[in-house]
């Protein structure tokens, strides 16, 4: 996943202040963060982040994957580029993460929400500093759900390709050109979006049919459309689908065992075997693009008591060949694979406890980098930014007013995933 102020401003004019005074409503018809009582997390852990508000205890580096509402006048971030950026208002109290994408080490955007008093509830944030401190941004007016629970609209992701130009998405999509400032409904590929990313001025998505309580569909469809706007136009169909990773100006998808893999944003794409059917292991689970030619999957199955057999192949010429290289732990079932390079890959594996596995190189040995005891909350959106600078969505809310009351916590690494600390909204 290519991809950080709160900014203590007094508003001069009377209407300035309205303005960011509405970015705290929640379900009004503008959108925007919602405000209402503070909701209390449920996870206790020695590394529970800081209270909300100011520095906090961020790292010094992390990172990477509505309806209109009257913000104050915008500001420019000398931090990330020239782009003018809105100002934004307050972070909601309770505020609980669900997505996460990064634009530069330092500009995020989460996509979350927060207890209410008139849902939807979905909350949108921003940092420019890395997470030392966040703005709330208007939102969707659409309620956060899960991809397999959603009986209508509704949003369970967030991307960004520029701190201008950005995507919701779930069952249905809504986008932005000011930043966050603005949402509106867009032609949507299909029916639910499972994975969307930006690479190459183009937009890639995965969609298929998923029914509330019953799962998705295993055949689907990788689409493509122009950053600038257009129609989509189908890439591939894929089965037994997982996230899109991309890196290096290379994106790439498992299709069932095989690996499609494109180097111009879907233009074109040619199909790989993968290795996991070829050495008679379990499935593909997950991939990552670790460099301009490399690739890494992991293969998994054999699962008893909430531990799983896992196996990394790499590639080094884009899957045209794969090498065994090793097994993380067996405890949890795994929930993604990232990497900050072609040397240092993180798993994050989840069941009766939440754990990122960490390799250093090249996924010969193992260690456990992050643990927590807590019934397996799991995680979303692990990536990285850069070589050293990953984030992942610590158990990310699942539901409009996070009722579950899980963390949503982000995590943040300045070393390639060998530690993860956890940042204060």
């Amino acid at each position: 996943m290519n991809t950080s102020l709160r900014a203590s401003r007094v508003a001069i004019a009377g209407g300035a202040l309205l303005a960011a005074v509405a970015l705290t409503a929640c379900g009004a018809a503008s959108s925007g963060p919602g405000d209402g009582a503070a909701a209390g997390s449920s996870a206790a852990s020695s590394s529970r982040p800081a209270g909300s508000g100011g520095a906090g205890s961020a790292p010094a580096s992390a990172a990477g994957g509505a309806a209109s509402a009257a913000a104050a006048a915008p500001t420019t971030s000398a931090t990330t580029s020239t782009v003018t950026v809105p100002l934004g208002g307050p972070v909601p109290l309770g505020f609980a993460a669900t997505s996460v994408t990064f634009v530069s080490p330092q500009e995020a955007f989460v996509l979350g929400t927060a207890p209410c008093a008139k849902a939807p509830c979905t909350s949108i944030l921003r940092t420019l500093n890395r997470g030392a401190s966040w703005r709330g941004l208007p939102a969707p007016v659409v309620p956060l759900a899960t991809l397999s629970e959603a009986t209508g609209p509704a949003v369970w992701g967030i991307r960004f390709a520029n701190p201008s130009d950005g995507f919701v998405f779930g069952n249905g999509l809504w986008e932005t050109t000011d930043g966050g400032e603005r949402w509106s409904p867009a032609i949507s590929p299909g029916s639910s979006i499972e994975s969307l990313e930006v690479i190459d001025d183009q937009v890639l998505a995965i969609t298929g049919g998923c029914v509330p309580g019953g799962g998705c569909a295993q055949q689907g469809t990788l689409s493509r459309r122009p950053l600038a706007g257009g129609a989509w136009h189908v890439v591939a169909p894929v089965s037994g689908r997982g996230a899109i990773a991309t890196q290096a100006r290379v994106a790439a998808v498992l299709d069932g065992d095989g690996v499609i893999v494109t180097a111009n944003g879907g233009v074109s794409a040619v199909t790989q075997a993968g290795p996991c059917g070829t050495a008679g292991l379990y499935p593909a689970v997950s991939l990552a693009v670790t460099g301009p030619t490399g690739l890494a999957v992991l293969c998994a199955g054999n699962g008893a008591a909430g531990s799983v057999d896992k196996t990394v192949f790499v590639s080094d010429d884009l899957g045209a060949h794969w090498t065994e290289t090793g097994s993380p732990a067996r405890g949890g079932d795994p929930e993604g694979m990232s990497a900050g390079s072609a040397s240092q890959f993180v798993v994050a594996a989840a069941s009766g406890a939440s754990m990122l596995y960490y390799s250093a190189d090249g996924g010969a040995r193992w260690s456990t980098a992050y643990y927590e005891g807590d019934g397996g909350l799991g995680f979303n959106d692990l990536g990285f930014t850069t070589p050293s600078d990953g984030v992942v969505v610590y158990g990310p809310a699942v539901s409009d007013d996070n009722v579950e009351s899980r963390p949503g916590w982000l995590l943040l690494t300045s070393n390639g995933g060998a530690s993860w600390q956890p940042d204060a909204f």
